[in-house]
């Protein structure tokens, strides 16, 4: 299987390692029923962790169909793995970034993750 499709698997893990970083601290509160409220309520850390994971969320989709549409259209397989490994460290760092409240290091982090997603999805375009 190609690197770049379990990058995907990994992008696709990366919203329950964050959920469940927010959730790690403490659980005063915590209800089954309305784990989302609970969380809406958190501060610090797992507020920031809930909102990574919120993202990593948002951001999935659009990585993912990149690297499908960029393999279905036969672009090189090694530039589609170079990105998407750039993609997901883009990401790793994005989180670290989140948890320890470095917004404008951050803000580069998901700059260089967005934009890789576009370059996957226009490998097919320029490189034949």
């Amino acid at each position: 299987m190609p690197i770049a499709f379990w990058c995907v698997l990994a992008a696709g893990l990366l919203p329950v390692l964050t959920v469940a970083i927010a959730k790690a601290g403490s659980r005063a509160g915590f209800d089954n029923h309305d784990p989302r409220g609970w969380l809406e309520k958190q501060s610090g850390r797992a507020r920031r962790a809930d909102l990574a994971h919120r993202n990593h969320f948002e951001a999935f989709p659009f990585f993912a169909a990149a690297v499908l549409t960029a393999s279905h259209l036969a672009a090189p397989q090694a530039r589609i793995d170079e990105l998407a490994i750039v993609f997901l460290v883009a990401r790793l760092l994005y989180t670290a970034c989140y948890l320890t409240d470095r917004p404008t290091l951050r803000t580069l982090c998901w700059t260089i993750g967005y934009l890789t997603v576009i370059g996957i999805f226009l490998l097919p375009v320029f490189v034949h």
